[in-house]
């Protein structure tokens, strides 16, 4: 029984991908970190990870409910947990329901803003799944959809949206957006057999990696903007310059014409860029003297 249990549970978790939770909790982190001058509370670390953890697992369960029939006409998913029965499309509505609830009872558990705010967040997790079918800039709404977790951390330290963390998560829109067009350019072809948009899709490889890059910079320069409205210093900001270099050398991994290390450029790099940003900003913070004691 116990036995059973586990594999079960693992199942769930590899559906949402739970490793890719380190995308966007450094990010999350950080801000809470910056918002707390590097004294959070346990109590809100806690509930801060709770409703990141719940409301991503939320998206990307809902995501695969609602790309099951894509997802088992194209090669490169047709494994997919739902596709290949693993999970019934039943137990995954049962799923994102309990994730979406957790997520609002840790906002709950927050503030009164974090409260409020939380359906405008679910509705945002939840819409970009059905994104792809009406607009090529979907991975702009993925992005927006992964920068409301350091907008919502530093709701859930002040109880108020301030202008550092709309800064922080402009960086972490174009971040996003760019490697998720180097993540579309696998399915380019299923795309335009199936009539679903993509960048990749619509204006061809070559011309998708120029935006990625053109995004990748503008992420850049807002991360660097929030350290300056921050207040954070030099940790910081040659923190980001390391990302930069990362990001750049992601860019020399995938070629309109080579897709062979697509996965290395899409985890294994921006997972260190996130990683990077987190110790950054706490060298800042600890290192460099720049936390303050929590009031």
């Amino acid at each position: 029984m116990i036995s059973y249990a586990l594999r079960r549970a693992w199942a769930y978790l590899e559906m949402v991908k739970i490793e890719h939770t380190l995308f966007a909790a450094p990010f999350c982190l950080s801000a809470l970190l910056v918002a707390t001058g590097g004294r959070p509370s346990g109590r809100l670390v806690v509930w801060v990870v709770v409703a990141l953890t719940a409301a991503r697992s939320a998206a990307m369960a809902f995501n695969r409910i609602v790309d099951a029939h894509l997802d088992a006409l194209n090669e490169r998913t047709r494994g997919r947990h739902i596709p290949r029965g693993v999970i019934t499309r039943g137990a995954a509505i049962g799923f994102t329901a309990t994730a979406a609830a957790l997520f609002v009872i840790a906002a709950w558990q927050l503030n009164g803003l974090a409260l409020a705010l939380s359906p405008a967040a679910l509705l945002v997790v939840l819409g970009y799944s059905y994104t792809k079918r009406w607009t090529r800039w979907s991975h702009m709404v993925l992005g927006l959809a992964l920068s409301i977790a350091p907008v919502g951390a530093w709701v859930a330290a002040r109880g108020k949206i301030e202008f550092p963390p709309l800064v922080l998560a402009a960086g972490v829109v174009a971040w996003v957006a760019g490697f998720d067009i180097l993540y579309a350019l696998q399915d380019l072809a299923f795309d335009r057999s199936i009539g679903l948009h993509s960048l990749p899709a619509a204006l061809g490889p070559a011309r998708a990696l120029w935006i990625a890059r053109l995004l990748h910079a503008l992420s850049a320069l807002a991360l660097l903007g929030f350290g300056g409205v921050a207040g954070l210093g030099t940790a910081y900001f040659v923190g980001v310059l390391l990302m930069a270099a990362l990001i750049a050398y992601e860019h020399t991994l995938v070629g309109p014409q080579d897709l062979s290390r697509v996965n290395t450029a899409f985890f294994t790099v921006n997972g260190t860029v996130s990683l990077v940003f987190l110790a950054a900003t706490a060298v800042d913070l600890y290192v460099l003297g720049r936390a303050v004691p929590r009031p």
